[in-house]
């Protein structure tokens, strides 16, 4: 100890000699006097990018929910509806002919019309009859189709969340709904088809027909006019649809139920834990409680 405060004084009073300190207490001393704490600037951001963030999901989810496969199945299906229920409304106003009693008609064929006297009263007491005889096709296909597209859209409006927060007995009713309107508008075509075929096949269109093609209105016969196809064919797509959407639903329903139960697995095994840390922490602190107690 002597030695060295001695060496000390010696270098102290020494000709322009200064103390100089070790030089790792002069960095330690440089870097706390002179360097203040880094504070880096972006420290602050990262919330304002994640609550950014969130915003941009919530915008956007609303718009990709409702676009989904299942839901993008379902717009389709209730455009298609839309067009078997203009397909069946034209198909009615083209073969009613001179019915304007019928209410369905927006055409009058009596301007270039060389039908006169009581062949004309006859044509048109046979145009009447014929749209009598089609009325049940017509109104049934209205109702048949306006039923399920407005069904169909309530589902499209009601899937605007996220599958996993939607209520279950939802997406088996969307399930339920698309397989048994898959199999209804297939059954549907049928009848339409057979109702408009053994329409076409009775001596009313007949007689109907012939009056026509004497006066050269051979497109008034009685086959199957384009607009009853165009409803069968928009129907078997709606069907088709109606089934992607079943299978895409239904793939949508097992994945929330493994979300789910992924999700209670994690809950269980979080309380696991809670409930082991509390049980090591009773003992730790009742032995602090007995040393405190016995000091």
């Amino acid at each position: 100890m002597s030695s060295s405060s001695r060496s000390d004084r010696e270098y102290r009073d020494k000709p322009g000699g200064q103390y100089r300190e070790p030089r790792g207490d002069r960095r330690s001393s440089g870097r706390s006097s002179s360097q203040a704490p880094y504070y880096p600037r972006e420290a602050g951001h990262p919330r304002r990018h994640v609550r950014e963030d969130t915003r941009g999901e919530r915008r956007e989810s609303k718009c990709t929910h409702v676009c989904s496969r299942r839901g993008v199945m379902l717009i389709c299906a209730v455009l298609t509806n839309g067009l078997v229920l203009i397909c069946v409304v034209a198909a009615q106003m083209v073969t009613s002919g001179m019915s304007s009693g019928a209410g369905m008609t927006s055409f009058d064929i009596n301007t270039n019309i060389n039908l006169q006297g009581t062949e004309l009263q006859q044509v048109r007491d046979l145009d009447m009859q014929y749209s009598q005889m089609r009325a049940p096709g017509i109104y049934g296909g209205i109702a048949f189709s306006l039923t399920f597209g407005v069904i169909s859209l309530l589902f499209v409006v009601s899937g605007n969340k996220p599958p996993h927060l939607m209520a279950q007995k939802l997406l088996l009713g969307a399930l339920v709904f698309q397989a048994v309107g898959a199999v209804m508008y297939v059954v549907a075509v049928g009848l339409y088809l057979h109702f408009i075929i053994r329409v076409n096949s009775t001596d009313t269109c007949k007689l109907r027909e012939r009056l026509y093609a004497r006066n050269g209105y051979t497109w008034m016969n009685c086959d199957v006019s384009g607009a009853d196809a165009a409803v069968a064919l928009f129907g078997l797509i709606t069907a088709i649809l109606y089934t992607a959407g079943a299978a895409f639903t239904f793939l949508t329903i097992r994945r929330v139920k493994r979300y789910l139960q992924e999700r209670e697995r994690r809950e269980t095994g979080r309380q696991q834990d809670r409930t082991q840390l509390q049980s090591r922490a009773k003992p730790q602190r009742s032995s602090q409680r007995v040393e405190a107690i016995s000091v």
